[in-house]
């Protein structure tokens, strides 16, 4: 199995190096005990201080506190064609840099098509754009590593024909049901008998609505992750935990900081007591 390298990095002083280090470390186990068994990807996330420091090989994720458009966060590709993600930086920024890391990992370069029934039946079988946190990307569905806030995400079976008891829709649980849409999130979709790409999105109201997107210029040169993004435009902006969610998230993480900082008062008081014996 190929092992894929991801390098953290912030070009913001909004981020301390220790911040990044604990969230790299999050997104580390994330891929390693949630992701890597469920998507079979074995991964690194390593934290540099800037992009002069990460390595050849590895695939930056750059967390900066103006990304100039909204919509341009998300997963690129470099001049070499390999890929990087910028993250616009705010309250909730290591949920949006755990969704590209996902994305990243199991897509890296935006055209993983995923075959299933279409949400809408008279389009019969169509090709899914594999964009595993889509779906449950509202941050009501995150869940915590070590106290930092990361993605839900759809695992293989939310593509199957039908409902299967027992079955894991997202890890989670927050997906109840192949193809399911959550509140706050979208799927994306080609049907190969009109050649259309079309969506489902749930971004406001009390259900989902079905947009068309037309055709793709397959010799833009563009990956399709791009081109749909592209198209769709604002409605696809950054979108960080915010109300509720966003206190919710915080009051989590506040939590897990007393919690280590304790635990590192006793050990360093163990330390002191251990160099003093020896004196």
């Amino acid at each position: 199995m190929e092992l894929r390298q991801v390098a953290l990095v912030s070009e913001t002083e909004g981020v301390t190096f220790s911040e990044l280090s604990r969230v790299s470390a999050a997104l580390q186990k994330q891929a390693i005990r949630d992701l890597g068994p469920i998507w079979d990807v074995q991964a690194t996330v390593d934290a540099f201080g800037t992009l002069e420091d990460v390595p050849l090989g590895y695939w930056p994720i750059i967390v900066r506190d103006d990304i100039q458009t909204p919509g341009a966060a998300g997963v690129h590709e470099d001049e070499q064609g390999q890929p990087f993600a910028l993250v616009q930086f705010g309250d909730g920024w290591s949920l949006t840099a755990s969704h590209e890391c996902i994305e990243m990992l199991v897509d890296p370069f935006g055209n993983r098509l995923i075959a299933g029934p279409s949400p809408q039946r008279r389009h019969g079988r169509v090709d899914f754009l594999a964009e595993p946190c889509d779906p449950s990307e509202a941050p009501e569905f995150a869940y915590t590593v070590n106290g930092i806030t990361v993605s839900d995400f759809y695992t293989p079976k939310y593509f199957s024909p039908v409902a299967e008891p027992g079955a894991h829709y997202s890890f989670t649980g927050a997906i109840k049901a192949p193809r399911q849409v959550l509140k706050g999130g979208y799927l994306s979709w080609h049907d190969p008998k009109t050649d259309h790409w079309f969506q489902e999105t749930f971004f406001s109201g009390s259900k989902p609505q079905f947009k068309d997107l037309g055709k793709f210029d397959a010799k833009s040169g563009k990956n399709i992750r791009r081109l749909i993004y592209d198209q769709t435009g604002e409605a696809f902006e950054v979108r960080r935990p915010k109300g509720s969610g966003l206190r919710a998230l915080t009051a989590a993480v506040e939590g897990v900081g007393e919690s280590t900082s304790a635990r590192a008062k006793a050990l360093q008081q163990q330390i002191r007591e251990i160099i003093k014996k020896n004196k």
